[in-house]
């Protein structure tokens, strides 16, 4: 039986997070470390510091986390810098990977 006046609330629903993927930089033998520093201090938003030894781990390495982000904006990032790269012709590498 329904009061007058009565207002009935709505479930709540659940908002999730969007999942994130790591962008994944490889290293190669061609691709110069200055353009690798320029690229993740302009896309990646990284500071000189921070930018140098990332490029070092990928240099040590073979590959490193370069960032996390939501699917889209990954993807983004990953097609911005391949294109960059190619424009340089270098064979550049970056890959993404579920976090």
């Amino acid at each position: 039986m329904a009061i007058q006046g009565e207002t009935r609330q709505k479930p709540r629903s659940r908002i999730r997070e969007p999942k994130r993927y790591q962008v994944i930089m490889h290293n190669d033998d061609y691709t110069p470390m200055d353009f690798v520093v320029k690229i993740l201090m302009e896309v990646f938003h990284k500071g000189k510091e921070e930018a140098v030894a990332l490029m070092m781990n990928v240099h040590k390495g073979g590959q490193a986390a370069v960032g996390s982000y939501p699917y889209d904006i990954a993807v983004s990032k990953i097609r911005i810098v391949t294109e960059r790269a190619k424009e340089e012709g270098y064979p550049f590498r970056l890959t993404l990977k579920e976090a």
